[in-house]
Formats: C-alpha cells, structure tokens, sequence
C-alpha cells in the first residue's frame, strides 16, 4: 500500500477529468458519465488487483484463479472493464462499447445492479457528432488511465478515499447545477445535522423516502459507526428521478454500504418500501430533504390512499411539503420512530389544510423541534429552510425553537454551518432549556395560543435595542464640524484669489 495517495490527489485528478467535458456538454449532463466512469474504473481496479495477487500465488492453475474471481463483490465480465476500453479508444464506437459493458456488467451483478446503467448513455447525441464522441470518450478513458487515478485497494487502502471523491464530486456538480441540484444533494453540514438530531443507534432501520444521491442516508449510518465501532443498521430509500437513483446505489457501493435497499419510484404516488402488498414498512429513523413545496405531488390520488396517510388531511394541490412529512410520520416505528425533514418556513405558518394537518401533529405530540437555518444554504435556492424533529415517544408535550438562522460562514454564493454552529444547535437540542435570543421551550398551551402557527419569532425575540443616541454629543459634533466646514471655506477662497481666480 502506498501511504503517499492522499484524498486531496485523488480528488484533484477526478475533477480535472471533467475538463474533457467543460464548453461542449452542460455539466447536469457530463455528471453522469464522470460518476459512472469512476464507478467503473474503481470495480476495475479492484478485479485487477485481486486478479494480479491470485495469479502471484496460483500462476500454473488459471482454473483455481477463475473459480476464486467469482466470489469477487463485483462480477466483470471479459471485454467490460475499464482497460478493455481504454486500449480501444482509437477506434470508432467508444460510447458504444462503453453502453455495451455497463450494460455486461449489469447482467453479470443483477442482484446488486439491476437498471442502474440503463439511464446512461455514452452513445448519446449529448456527446455530439460520432467524430466528436469519440474524440471526447477517449480523453475521458485517458484521463481516468492517468497514475493518480489507479484506484487499486492495494495502492489506495481505505475504501472511503473513493466513496470520499464520489461525494466530491457530487457535491461541485450541485454547486454549479443551477436549480435542479437540490433535487440530489444535501449539504453535508446540514446532512450532519440531522443525522445527529436523530441520534441513530446500533440495529436501527434507516430511511429516505427522497434519498437523492444518498448523502444523507449514509451520514446517519456513519453515525452507528463512529458511536458503536458497528455496521450493525440498515440503510433503505427511494428515489424518483432515475439518474439520481442511479447514482445513489453506485454511492452507497463506493462507500461500502452494500446493506441497503434503494428503490427507485415516486415515493408518494407509489410507495416501494412495503411490508406485503397493503403495509408501508415501518423504520426507526426517516429522515429526508424533499423537494420544496412540490407542485403536481399526486394530489389526485390523495383521497384514496390505499394506505391512509392523509388521514389528518389532504395538503394543498400546490404544495406537496405536508404530504412528505405525513408520508414520513406514517413509516416511523410507534415506540423508537425519529424523524428529521427539511421544510420551507411557509410549512411552519400557512394555513388552511396544512394548519390543520399542523394542528393535528401537534396536539397528538409528535413535534419535538423546530430548528430555523441560515439563507443560502441549500444548492439551487436561497430561500432559508427549517428542520422540524419528530418523535413517536416523546418524554414531554413542549416543543424546542432554536433560531439558528445567523450562525454561518458567508460564502460569496453560498452559505455554510461551521462545526461550531453544528455543536451549538445540538448542544442546545439536548439541554431543551431557553437561550436568550437563541431558543425557547415552548408549552403546548403557549403554541395553541397561537393558533398552531410554529413561524420561530413568535416564540424567539431576536430583537436587539438599539443604543441610545446622545443628542447633546451630536449637537457638539455638529457644531465642530460646522467650525471646520466654514475653515476650509476661507482656506479656498485664498488658494483661489492667489491663482487668478477669486473677485
């Protein structure tokens, strides 16, 4: 193992691939084929590595090797690996060899990666003309050839240096993807967050009905394994947007996770992660960073939900954010269920059906906090958000506000929580007392007084006095600066007279 490769190298040389792209191809498009290639070469490197240290041992019985390769955790069939390609790349038909052997690939490991390449294609007309095609597919297979990208465990070590530049990646292609990025990406402080709001435990079943990219899912079984020293959890999600589903199974695979389960479907007109046909499976921690205030969410449909989770109401045809939460509340296991989801602040205040389904929640005791964050941190928008904590086994009736909307460092597009504003927001969630201008245990009479409206000023006063002005000071300082204006005056009148210019 070469102690030398460090995650900055590594990171470095994966962002510079994507020069091949930059100027040709919009980067919402060229993300998927630098994520998918990575993936690619990283199960490569892999084969080849085990591949190279079997022959070192059983030279003169390739049968024994061969038979040793198919316990491998990836499968990679002849003429589908990386190298296969690269030492084709001269000639015509690059994205269509490279469809051909993800597409090997697959049907070699249907358990693991059934469809998740049949949403790329490196033959597409994205790429151009064929001539041009070509021409950028092989800079790109060169690029990924390059030293600082041998991603053999034997040269690399730790797993999480390649789960780690996944992550990169995906996260400079959110910064610079425009609207859609909040569609995959959570920011990692604010996944963070949550994932220790939640406080996952050892054997928990954890899940993102909105999963994205897979960020956020991962942060909280980070959290068994840091806490426990144990991969004891299970990781379950489910994702509309096929490319984004795509990528979170190839995330979770990059960074080791392969208990998981990531279904890929619209979660709230068709809910995959069931118990038999008719029961949406419970988990002990749901946590997720939904589209904002969705607009077509399958209103419709509502009224007749085979699995009664409008049950408290149906939300707004416009405004889907209340059809996530009621969604996520209905999977939580009644005696260990935690939940953390993200929301927009009109969830906290609008009313009509949503006041009333907020009123319900309320008065059956499931919301625990209600966190205001900094504007500008979410990729796509920047409008602040709010994070609201719920417990199926709550120890009392209040509800915490913290008003964690001014601690950040300011980004010039972009916003971000420094490790201090993580420790002080879960410092405070823990100790559950008030914060002067910070936080306030609210009762539930308090809340009902005002009217189930949970908009953070009515129960933080962030209002700061202003400093008294001393009239008699500014009236002296009026005068002196009066004195010295009418100085001045004379001064010029007699620079002018001596150069010709005054009466």
């Amino acid at each position: 193992m070469n102690p030398q490769v460090s995650q900055k190298e590594v990171n470095d040389a994966v962002w510079n691939v994507c020069d091949t792209f930059r100027g040709v191809v919009d980067a919402s498009a060229y993300k998927d084929y630098v994520l998918t290639m990575l993936f690619l070469k990283y199960i490569s490197d892999v084969w080849q590595d085990h591949y190279d240290k079997y022959k070192a041992q059983y030279g003169d019985h390739p049968e024994l090797i061969e038979e040793m390769m198919k316990n491998e955790r990836f499968v990679l069939p002849k003429e589908a690996g990386f190298y296969f390609l690269y030492d084709k790349r001269f000639e015509p038909g690059n994205g269509e060899r490279i469809d051909k052997a993800l597409h090997a690939i697959e049907e070699a490991n249907m358990g693991k990666l059934n469809d998740v390449f049949q949403d790329i294609s490196f033959n597409s007309t994205k790429l151009g003309d064929d001539k041009q095609k070509n021409d950028i597919l092989r800079h790109m297979l060169e690029d990924f050839h390059k030293p600082e990208l041998n991603l053999r465990p034997s040269r690399i070590g730790n797993l999480d240096v390649i789960g780690n530049a996944y992550e990169f990646l995906i996260k400079h292609f959110a910064a610079t993807s425009g609207k859609k990025a909040g569609e995959f990406y959570t920011p990692p402080e604010v996944s963070q967050l949550i994932a220790q709001l939640v406080e996952p435990q050892e054997g928990d079943e954890i899940c993102d009905p909105a999963c994205g990219s897979g960020s956020l899912l991962m942060k909280c079984g980070r959290q068994v394994k840091e806490h426990f020293g144990s991969k004891k959890y299970a990781l379950f999600g489910q994702e509309a947007i096929g490319s984004t589903w795509a990528l979170a199974k190839m995330n979770m695979f990059l960074h080791g996770e392969d208990n998981h389960r990531v279904e890929w479907g619209d979660t709230l007109r068709n809910p995959l992660l069931l118990e038999g046909d008719n029961k949406l499976k419970h988990f002990d921690i749901v946590v997720a960073n939904p589209p904002f205030s969705l607009e077509k969410w399958g209103h419709e449909l509502a009224e007749a939900d085979r699995f009664g989770r409008f049950r408290r109401g149906i939300p707004p045809k416009t405004k889907g954010d209340y059809a996530f939460i009621l969604h996520m509340i209905e999977t939580l296991k009644p005696g260990s269920g935690r939940m953390g989801v993200v929301v927009p602040h009109g969830v906290l205040f609008r009313g009509s059906s949503e006041g009333n389904i907020r009123e319900q929640l309320i008065k059956e005791n499931l919301l625990d906090m209600v966190i205001g964050l900094p504007e500008k941190l979410f990729y796509g928008t920047g409008i602040p958000a709010a994070i609201l904590v719920f417990r199926k086994h709550k120890q009392d009736t209040n509800v915490l506000f913290i008003d964690a909307s001014r601690d950040y460092r300011d980004g010039k597009n972009q916003n971000f929580l420094r490790d201090e504003d993580l420790e002080k927001v879960l410092a405070t969630a823990k100790a559950r007392e008030n914060v002067d201008k910070y936080a306030y245990l609210a009762s539930f009479d308090e809340i009902k007084e005002n009217d189930f409206n949970l908009n953070i000023p009515r129960y933080v006063d962030t209002f700061e006095e202003e400093e008294e002005i001393d009239l008699d000071a500014v009236l002296r300082e009026r005068k002196a600066l009066k004195a010295d204006l009418e100085k001045l005056d004379v001064e010029m009148e007699g620079y002018l007279k001596e150069l010709g210019y005054g009466a």
